[in-house]
C-alpha cells in the first residue's frame, strides 16, 4: 500500500515516535480544507504502525496554528451560505472536522502537542484535543472567534479548565500566554521557547518506554470520564452553534467586512474590543 500524499502536513516516524507537523508555515499553519482529513489519516497511520508508541504534534515555522485560513473562509466567503441557509450543511462540514481533530483525543496511542507562537481559534481545538500540551512561555492560546463567527466545536476548554475559566476565555475571546495556560491547567506545562523542543522530546521519550497496551488502557480509562460527562453531545451542540454563529447578523457583517476590506482588517476589528455591528447598522 502506498503512503498517503499529504499537502498540508508532514508525517514521519523515528525512534518509536510518529511526528505530525502542520506544514503551512507561510500562513502560520492556518487550517485549509485538507488539513483536518490529513491529521486524521496520519493518526490512523501511527496507530497502525506497531513500532510507534507516541504521536508528537507540532507546527512548522514560528507558530503552531493560527486557526482557520480566513483568507479563504472569511474573505472569500467559504463556509458562509446565502440568506436562506441549511444548518445541516454547516453541521456536516464542521462535525467532520471536529471528528478529525478528535482523532488525536481518541487515538489509543498518546498524543503530545508542542506549541510555539500561537495556538488560536481552530488551532486551539487541535492542540487541546491532544493528551498533553507543552507551550513556550511566550506562546499564546485562545479562541478569538468567540467574539463573532465561531464556537469551539471540540468544547475542550470546559473539560480542561472548568466552567468559570472556560467562560472567562469564551465570553471575551482573549488569549493567554503559556505561563498562564499552565498555571490554569489548560496545558501540562510551559517552558522557555529555547527549551521547547527538548522538553517535548524528553516527555515523548519517557512515554515511549511504556508498552503500547498499557498506554492504551490508561488513556482510554481516563478519556472515558469525559465521555461519561457528555463530551460527544456537548460537541454536537457546539458544532451546531458554530454554524449558527457564521450566519447571525453579526457573523454576516464580519464576513461581508472581510470580503470588502480583507480578512486582516476584519480580524483586527474583531480582536480590538470594538463594538461589532449586527449587520443592520451602518
Amino acid at each position: 500500500m502506498s503512503s498517503p500524499q499529504y499537502t498540508s502536513i508532514r508525517y514521519e516516524v523515528r525512534d518509536r515516535k510518529a511526528y505530525i507537523t502542520l506544514d503551512r508555515p507561510e500562513c502560520l499553519n492556518a487550517i485549509d480544507l485538507a488539513m483536518p482529513r490529513e491529521i486524521n489519516c496520519a493518526v490512523e497511520s501511527a496507530n497502525d504502525d506497531e513500532g510507534v508508541h507516541v504521536i508528537v504534534v507540532g507546527g512548522a515555522g514560528r507558530s503552531f496554528c493560527a486557526g482557520y485560513d480566513l483568507k479563504a473562509f472569511a474573505e472569500a466567503g467559504m463556509g458562509t451560505q446565502g440568506t436562506v441557509w441549511d444548518p445541516m450543511i454547516d453541521f456536516r462540514f464542521m462535525k467532520r472536522n471536529t471528528d478529525d481533530f478528535m482523532s488525536l483525543f481518541r487515538s489509543p496511542k498518546p498524543t503530545v502537542c508542542k506549541v510555539q507562537g500561537h495556538a488560536v481559534a481552530g488551532g486551539s481545538d487541535i492542540a487541546l484535543c491532544c493528551d498533553l500540551v507543552v507551550m513556550a512561555d511566550d506562546a499564546r492560546i485562545g479562541y478569538m472567534p468567540a467574539r463573532v463567527w465561531g464556537c469551539p466545536t471540540t468544547a475542550m476548554w470546559v473539560y480542561r479548565i472548568g466552567a468559570e475559566r472556560a467562560k472567562r476565555m469564551l465570553l471575551t475571546g482573549d488569549t493567554i500566554d503559556g505561563r498562564q495556560a499552565a498555571e490554569w491547567g489548560l496545558v501540562l506545562e510551559s517552558v522557555a521557547a529555547v527549551d521547547l523542543d527538548r522538553r517535548v522530546e524528553d516527555l515523548a521519550d519517557r512515554i515511549c518506554g511504556i508498552p503500547k497496551n498499557q498506554l492504551a488502557m490508561q488513556k482510554l480509562m481516563i478519556n472515558q470520564v469525559f465521555e461519561n460527562m457528555g463530551l460527544h453531545s456537548t460537541q454536537v451542540l457546539a458544532t451546531l452553534f458554530d454554524g449558527i454563529a457564521r450566519h447571525t447578523p453579526e457573523g454576516r457583517w464580519f464576513q461581508d467586512y472581510a470580503a470588502s476590506h480583507g480578512f486582516r482588517e476584519a480580524v483586527a476589528w474583531r480582536d480590538s474590543g470594538t463594538w461589532i455591528p449586527d449587520g443592520r447598522e451602518e
